[in-house]
């Protein structure tokens, strides 16, 4: 079963070792450990459902519960303290498009809000009921998650839009094809999930950010139905697909979504490079993603982010003679680790490799072979697991991620990292800070940023710590001409930072959007638009 109050299944676990511990008690101090709220004090802490009954709408406080917040921190610090809050007054599991449509129509007969959701792996506050108003009801798509048609020769796969990413990949594979979209959340996430909120995959180099990948589909709406057929390429006029990628919920609920697929790959690997510092690591991944080379992945960690990897891996004998050798061919203090992927033909990905290991050399990088690569794959999706044990140890993990064009870059790892360290430093506290970049483009970068601090102790405490670090990171990003998310979509966390990139008018055309769509403003209310600006 899964966790109700943190990441993953509850068998999962995924330690933190004593040389971890001592080197974040090095770093930060030691964790001060709480006692999380029992799962009948939560749900009793539930107020009575306001909703009409229907044969659909499961009021039960502990189905609520599970799905009342997602995996952002501050959804976290609610289930983990038992603090809440607001909580939908019921959950609807629909298994097609006509129950979804029912639903709609028992919402606006009865004036609820709905809050469409998948797998409940938002970081972005996408999944919080709003406080007093209209009754809400979550609409939890996941029993809409078949394969309903392959055609082989177009390339496109037509799912229910609640297919969570692991059933997604099976159903493929047993024809022969993938998707190849691997968020670290795809375990839990859901299609659906992935295209409304824009995100992106870790071998997004080779089949595309979600925006690539989404060819159509089927979105009810307060207003009917909304189909958009596919094609290979259109110029008649708005693209529809666009103002379904990263609606969020706020103008319908996307039921079915056509996806192009790929033939699974004859080959695939994974290698780890290493360069003596930050400069050069940088510009070689820009000459790499510039060349357009043929890999599936590129990501790299700046130097923090590589100790701490390290440090976390385990095996000390192992990593101790790794490092020595390293310092031999010049990447001592200051080295950065990246990891490079092929995926396709055995030759065409080989080749690839060969290609990018050659262009590294040229920026004094030092090649380590596939071992550590095949230990990341492995981990993949399982590194997140360490946001619990380090719960349990007294500590917290957050992040922040964004996207800027490559002069940006790293200025904006260095301003959001001091952003952090000032915010935090001002309470009393350090933080543990590093910074990698997740996804590469000819363009620019994402910048992906970890934050590794103790916990207070109460609910109070650590919410005005993490609001005063969340403010002072998205205005860095602002401040320094980055988007507010690159991968995470906006939800209620970012909302009040959107209004910088879209300006004015595009927060107004966003609004007319969903007002024409949804105009009793029904659908997940509160998220994307900012404060005050909501349909």
């Amino acid at each position: 079963m899964k966790r109700w109050n943190g990441w993953g299944e509850e068998t999962v676990e995924f330690p933190l070792h004593d040389e971890a511990l001592a080197f974040l008690a090095s770093r930060i101090g030691p964790g001060k450990p709480v006692q999380d709220a029992s799962f009948d004090a939560a749900c009793a802490s539930l107020a009575g459902s306001r909703l009409p009954a229907h044969p659909m709408v499961d009021t039960t406080p502990a189905t609520r519960l599970r799905n009342a917040l997602g995996q952002s921190l501050p959804d976290w610090l609610k289930l983990r303290y038992g603090r809440i809050g607001s909580a939908p007054d019921g959950v609807a599991y629909p298994e097609s498009s006509q129950q979804v449509r029912e639903l709609i129509g028992y919402a606006q007969l009865h004036g609820v809000s709905l809050i469409p959701q998948g797998g409940g792996t938002s970081v972005a506050g996408h999944l919080t009921a709003p406080a007093g108003g209209r009754p809400v009801l979550a609409v939890n798509m996941t029993r809409m998650g078949r394969l309903h048609n392959l055609d082989k020769q177009s390339q496109l796969a037509t799912f229910g839009a609640g297919v969570l990413g692991p059933d997604l990949e099976a159903q493929l594979r047993a024809h022969g094809y993938m998707l190849g979209h691997f968020p670290q959340s795809f375990e839990y996430s859901t299609l659906g999930g992935w295209i409304v909120t824009r995100s992106s995959g870790q071998q997004s180099l080779r089949y595309g950010r979600i925006e690539q990948l989404f060819a159509g589909g089927v979105v009810e709406t307060p207003k009917g139905r909304l189909d958009i057929q596919t094609f290979p390429a259109s110029a008649a006029g708005t693209d529809l697909r666009e103002i379904v990628l990263g609606s969020e919920g706020r103008m319908g609920i996307l039921t079915e979504a056509t996806v192009r697929v790929s033939a699974l790959p004859e080959y695939e690997a994974f290698h780890a490079i290493f360069f003596p510092d930050w400069e050069r690591s940088e510009a070689a991944v820009r000459a790499l993603a510039q060349a357009r080379g043929g890999l599936s992945m590129l990501r790299l960690s700046n130097p923090l982010e590589t100790v701490t990897m390290l440090a976390l891996a385990g095996h000390k004998r192992l990593i101790g003679l790794l490092e020595g050798w390293l310092k031999l061919r010049g990447c001592g203090e200051g080295k950065c680790m990246l990891m490079i992927g092929a995926s396709g033909s055995r030759a065409q990905a080989r080749a690839a490799l060969r290609s990018a290991i050659a262009a590294c050399r040229g920026f004094n990088g030092v090649h380590v072979g596939r071992r550590m690569g095949d230990k990341w794959k492995e981990g993949r999706f399982r590194n997140v697991y360490l946001r619990n044990a380090a719960w349990k140890q007294g500590y917290v993990i957050d992040t922040v991620e964004t996207a800027v064009d490559w002069p940006r870059v790293s200025l904006m790892m260095r301003a959001v990292e001091a952003a952090a360290t000032g915010a935090l430093g001002a309470m009393g506290e350090k933080v543990h800070t590093y910074t990698h970049l997740s996804h590469l483009y000819a363009q620019g970068a994402s910048v992906y940023t970890t934050f590794v601090y103790r916990l207070g102790g109460d609910f109070e405490t650590d919410m005005a710590r993490w609001r005063a670090l969340k403010h002072a990171v998205s205005t860095a990003i602002v401040d320094n001409g980055g988007t507010i998310s690159h991968q995470h979509g906006v939800g209620s966390d970012h909302a009040p930072y959107l209004a910088a990139e879209k300006g004015t008018a595009g927060i107004a055309a966003m609004q007319a959007l969903f007002s024409h769509f949804d105009p009793q403003g029904i659908m997940n209310p509160g998220k994307l638009l900012p404060a005050g600006q909501a349909a």
